[in-house]
């Protein structure tokens, strides 16, 4: 028989799927409803609905014969990149077989040596999510940090492993004592993550802000900033969606003083924007929620928001817009649409940083609170501020009208 369910964009969780039958293949038909092509979004099937006529080994090719690279994911989902033109079908056949193995394109990892790092990262942009480490130094840093892009190939373990050479220190650290300083930098430069070395860098400014697309409870219209996370699992690793799991020490919401956040990140190839999904745990009532970035003082105008799409967006100058640095594109999207957007600004400047502008949602006690947010840089594949803002448009139109699957 056929089946029909809504599938996601990538990172949306499928529905599940009533199958019967049996042969050693299956049709997988995805058809495209929008008026604009759809390419490279991730679909999702439940595995053992696949594996109940294929088996457990299987290939998955599309209408030319190619080849497509899927993964199987924590929770025994079966994702694939699938391209649908405007108001059209496109079909792939899963046939009984030994797949052929894949290129990595989204991964992360965990940097004991790096303050406790969570990284991660696909063939569009980097994050990472402090960790304990960074608490215990005394840094105020809260929300995520951003790594720029320019290549599609994985290189933030690379930049981590120079960085965190005890060798490539010796020579620099030696000129220091000396107290030649400008030589000691210049041999920094050549292994440091916060210069371009021809795939990107470290040129976005955290402190404690939301950083780059952070959300926070609120009380009394201020953010309670959420700290580094107390614990970790990463859930899925390549070669096409990370996903990691943090839990978070406990804050005080109001009259609530132990509410703690669990947060699931998921990052898909091709996907400028993570998923993410936040419970809190411990709260007795109803509390705003913000979806925010952090505006800074090199472009204290430069954010924008749509009621209409449900998105917020703002162009970072970097940490020194006079070093080429390029822009970093960010944004956050509220499927079904925030409650308002705002500019909050701080009570007083924290060192670059002016305020948010912020999307606010109500969060009730015991919901799953879902949103979506990353970045694009100017030199790593978007052109134009207005490229960016209509690419988290068609993203939040993608998520209104996902992809409808026909198994065969």
């Amino acid at each position: 028989m056929n089946l029909l369910l809504k599938c996601a964009i990538p990172g949306l969780m499928g529905m599940a799927m009533l199958f019967t039958g049996c042969s050693n293949s299956v049709t997988v038909k995805v058809t495209n409803e929008l008026p604009s092509d759809r390419l490279g979004e991730m679909v999702q099937l439940n595995l053992e609905d696949v594996k109940a006529r294929v088996g457990d080994s299987f290939r998955i090719v599309d209408s030319d014969e190619n080849e497509v690279p899927y993964q199987i994911t924590y929770d025994d989902k079966l994702i694939f990149s699938a391209s649908v033109a405007a108001n059209s079908t496109s079909s792939y056949d899963i046939v009984a077989g030994e797949p052929s193995v894949s290129d990595t394109i989204a991964v992360g990892y965990y940097y004991a040596g790096r303050q406790d790092d969570i990284a991660w990262e696909n063939d569009k942009a980097a994050y990472r999510a402090y960790g304990p480490g960074t608490q215990n130094r005394g840094e105020r840093v809260y929300g995520y940090d951003v790594f720029t892009k320019s290549v599609e190939y994985p290189v933030v373990d690379h930049r981590y492993k120079l960085e965190l050479d005890p060798a490539n220190w010796e020579r620099p650290n030696a000129l220091r004592k000396e107290g030649r300083h400008q030589e000691a930098d210049s041999l920094v430069d050549l292994f440091s993550y916060h210069v371009d070395h021809g795939n990107g860098m470290d040129v976005y400014t955290v402190g404690p802000t939301l950083g780059g697309g952070a959300s926070a409870l609120m009380s009394d219209s201020a953010l309670v900033y959420p700290y580094a996370y107390k614990e970790y699992e990463i859930l899925d690793n390549g070669p096409l969606r990370f996903t990691v799991k943090m839990v978070y020490n406990p804050l005080t919401v109001g009259e609530d003083s132990a509410v703690v956040e669990t947060r699931v990140i998921s990052l898909d190839a091709g996907s400028y924007l993570n998923r993410t999904e936040l419970t809190f745990d411990g709260l007795s009532k109803p509390a705003p929620i913000a979806s925010g970035i952090v505006v800074h003082k090199q472009n204290p105008e430069g954010y924008v928001w749509n009621d209409a799409s449900g998105f917020i967006a703002y162009a970072d100058s970097t940490d020194n817009a006079r070093n080429n640095n390029g822009v970093i594109y960010l944004g956050a999207v509220v499927p079904g649409g925030y409650g308002s957007a705002r500019m909050l600004p701080m009570a007083e400047p924290v060192g670059d940083a002016l305020g948010h502008v912020i999307a606010e949602s109500a969060y009730n006690p015991g919901d799953k609170y879902v949103y979506y947010w990353g970045s694009g840089w100017s030199k790593g594949g978007v052109d134009s501020y207005d490229d960016w803002t209509n690419s988290l448009a068609d993203y939040s139109a993608r998520i209104a009208s996902p992809l409808i699957i026909t198994l065969e």
